[in-house]
C-alpha cells in the first residue's frame, strides 16, 4: 500500500456531500463485528477511500485502523448506492450521496478485535459483536436478509433515506 495518500473521497457538491466509502463483513459465530459510538445505531467497519488507494487497499487499512488486525480479502460482497442526511457535527441536515463497497474479509481464527479508532467529532468507538437478525439498529439495514442469502457474484442496493 502506498504511504504518500491523499485525502479522503468526501468531496462538497453544491449544498451536499459525496462520499466514496469501504465497508467490511467480519464475521464470527454467526455474529458480525460492527461499530458502536454515542449515536442510537451501530455500523459496519468502515471509511472512506483515500486519493491514490484502490478500494481493496482502502478497506485492509480501515480493517487495520480500527481493529488492530492486518486481514485479507476475501471478495467484494455488495455495493451500495445511497442517499441520506448527514447526523454528525460536520455534515449535520447535509444531503449525502454516497458509494460503499462492502468486502467480505478473512479473519484469523484467533482474532480478538482492540478497537482505537475515533469518530470525525473525536468521539471514541468500540467494537460489538452483533447478531445479524436482533434487535439492535445499525447500518447497512440490508445485511439483515443479505447476509443469509450469499452469492457469487456482487450485489447491488439501493437507498434513500432522505424521506
Amino acid at each position: 500500500m502506498k504511504n504518500n495518500l491523499g485525502p479522503d473521497m468526501c468531496v462538497p457538491c453544491g449544498e451536499g456531500i459525496v462520499n466514496l466509502r469501504v465497508g467490511a463483513i467480519i464475521q464470527k459465530d454467526g455474529k458480525i463485528l460492527m461499530v458502536k459510538n454515542f449515536r442510537d445505531y451501530c455500523y459496519s467497519v468502515d471509511g472512506r477511500i483515500r486519493m491514490g488507494e484502490t478500494a481493496e487497499q482502502a478497506i485492509v487499512r480501515e480493517v487495520f485502523e480500527e481493529t488492530g488486525t492486518v486481514m485479507t480479502v476475501d471478495r467484494l460482497g455488495f455495493v451500495h448506492e445511497n442517499y441520506f442526511y448527514g447526523d454528525g457535527e460536520s455534515n449535520l441536515g447535509k444531503t449525502i450521496y454516497e458509494i460503499s463497497f462492502y468486502f467480505f474479509m478473512n479473519a484469523p481464527d484467533d482474532f480478538q478485535p482492540v478497537c482505537g479508532s475515533f469518530t470525525a467529532e473525536g468521539v471514541r468507538e468500540e467494537l460489538v459483536w452483533l447478531d445479524p437478525h436482533g434487535d439492535v439498529k445499525y447500518y447497512p439495514e440490508f445485511f439483515r436478509t443479505a447476509l443469509d442469502e450469499p452469492a457469487d457474484g456482487v450485489r447491488f442496493f439501493f437507498s434513500d433515506d432522505r424521506t
